[in-house]
């Protein structure tokens, strides 16, 4: 699996010699790979009148573009601002409720990451073929939630607790994802800033989905995920910090801060976070995309106006009970 932004052709459809023969190296002869553009075929062209665009098919004779339009940006940012103010809202009634949670359309943006990120993973795992990710704006945001959510359904090792950050070192934070711009306000803020959009919490919602439809093949637990969310927003850490290396470097992140993953791996902390009916599962996982499959997270969306006390020692007993076993 590879991943990347999108080609600077222009309106003159420039080639570059060293991108085709890179991606030529890819492939044996005879092999086929697939490019899973994040963009629609519309948005792609039009790209080209600001440098953009697409690579012309004919310098890249075995490879298939496949476009998978995934929104980001202000888009996706509405959509989440809408979905929290219909979630803190107790006085709406049924029908005026599902009204609002379709209309801000949430629960589409993760059936379409989902969707998208099993089609790579079905390229690679079923036609055994390489699979490029990208060729949309930077290649920051919805090119690093399709390539994480797959390691996630094809990968055992990315489901385990350690695995699962390492997964985030190497797919979200060393590889870019600008978390101080997309994440520098709340839903709650009434600034609407341009760069924000919850790309991240997408990711961790489309994780959440996968650990409700396979409740034994993850190690961690819910707990983790609204940490991680937590702690992208607001933190005492300096994992999430700033919008790449360079700037972490130039910034002594690593030198002035202390590591999330080194609190969370603390023997006393990390039982906190692990699912205590997790059971190691070597298949790939592949998740239900139908409407009907795909939920609300009411642990992260109802958290503020609904008690998770219930629950919490559900999951306490239930734990008590494995160990004892």
């Amino acid at each position: 699996m590879l991943r990347s932004s999108q080609p600077l052709t222009g309106p003159n459809r420039k080639r570059c010699r060293e991108d085709e023969m890179l991606l030529g190296m890819v492939l044996d002869e005879g092999e086929r790979g697939f490019i899973i553009d994040t963009r629609s075929a519309q948005a792609a062209k039009q790209a080209r009148m600001t440098g953009g665009g697409t690579e012309p098919k004919s310098s890249y004779p075995q490879w298939r573009r496949l476009h998978r339009p995934l929104e980001r940006g202000r888009p996706l940012q509405e959509s989440f601002i809408k979905l929290v103010e219909a979630c803190n809202d107790t006085s709406i009634n049924m029908d005026r409720w599902l009204s609002r949670l379709e209309s801000c359309r949430w629960l589409s943006h993760v059936k379409a990451a989902l969707s998208t990120a099993c089609l790579a993973a079905q390229c690679m795992d079923r036609e055994e073929a390489s699979v490029l990710v990208g060729r949309g704006a930077d290649g920051t945001d919805t090119t690093r939630l399709v390539t994480a959510l797959a390691q996630v359904i094809l990968d055992p090792s990315c489901r385990t607790l350690v695995g699962f950050q390492g997964l985030l070192e190497r797919e979200w934070i060393e590889a870019g994802h600008p978390f101080h711009l997309r994440c520098a306000r709340s839903a709650y803020s009434h600034a609407r800033l341009k760069q924000e959009a919850p790309l991240f919490l997408l990711f961790l919602d489309c994780v959440w989905q996968l650990s409700r439809q396979f409740p034994f093949s993850l190690e961690f637990s819910e707990h983790l995920l609204l940490t991680l969310f937590d702690n992208a927003y607001a933190s005492a850490y300096g994992t999430f910090l700033c919008n790449n290396e360079k700037e972490r470097c130039l910034c002594k992140v690593k030198e002035s801060t202390h590591s999330l993953w080194a609190w969370l791996n603390q023997p006393g902390e990390k039982k906190k976070y692990l699912n205590p009916l997790y059971s190691p599962n070597a298949l790939v996982i592949w998740p239900s995309v139908e409407p009907q499959s795909i939920q609300l997270w009411q642990g992260l969306f109802f958290r503020w106006i609904r008690s998770s006390q219930y629950l919490d020692e559900a999951w306490a007993e239930i734990q008590r009970l494995v160990q004892g076993n």
